[in-house]
């Protein structure tokens, strides 16, 4: 898939949510560098293992590691990371990362500890599928991505009804109106 995409179009390698011990939360893979659990199992935890010693509580750190550039930020007890080539824009992977967290952040109410995301996984999920699809940045403003998870407008209202609700809608009123013409005649 990357082969036939511009090479300008920044790509994301993945993104790992990973506990205070270094055991995977979440985690999205959008390259074959990892083609196998194993690896992919492997990566994370000597990826933890040069990062969990580190003081990127307050900000994000960079780190380049086995040829690719890390961005990562340790919140509570999460480990959040995003990974891209050796020649990917660092800000990049950074605005990634930021809209990763602030996104979950957003979504479990400021409450970003392992038990309220594992609780909420899904929302978690869904807020990494809003960001990136298939290696490519999709979305980073967190309040868009946030709403989107909670099928929500861009304004916070309710999303609009479907086709079928609106149909439904539709006949109902037309079978009321029907009714209360017949019965006024």
């Amino acid at each position: 898939m990357a082969s036939i995409m511009d090479p300008t179009c920044p790509i994301v390698k993945n993104m790992i949510l990973l506990d205070s011990e270094g055991k995977r939360i979440a985690v999205k893979y959008y390259s074959q560098d990892w083609p196998t659990v194993p690896a992919q199992s492997n990566f994370e935890k000597s990826l933890w293992n040069k990062t969990s010693r580190t003081n990127a509580r307050q900000e994000a750190e960079i780190v380049m590691f086995d040829n690719y550039i890390v961005v990562y930020k340790y919140v509570g007890d999460l480990m959040f990371y995003v990974t891209g080539s050796q020649d990917e824009n660092e800000l990049i992977l950074y605005t990634v990362l930021q809209a990763f967290y602030e996104s979950v952040s957003a979504l479990l109410r400021q409450q970003v500890e392992k038990k309220t995301v594992l609780e909420n996984l899904d929302l978690v999920l869904l807020a990494m599928d809003e960001i990136v699809d298939g290696g490519v940045i999709l979305e980073t403003d967190p309040q868009t991505i946030a709403s989107r998870v909670t099928m929500r407008g861009a304004e916070g209202e309710a999303a609009a009804p479907s086709f079928t609700e609106q149909s439904f809608t539709k006949a109902l009123q037309n079978a009321k109106e029907q009714l209360s013409r017949g019965l006024l005649r």
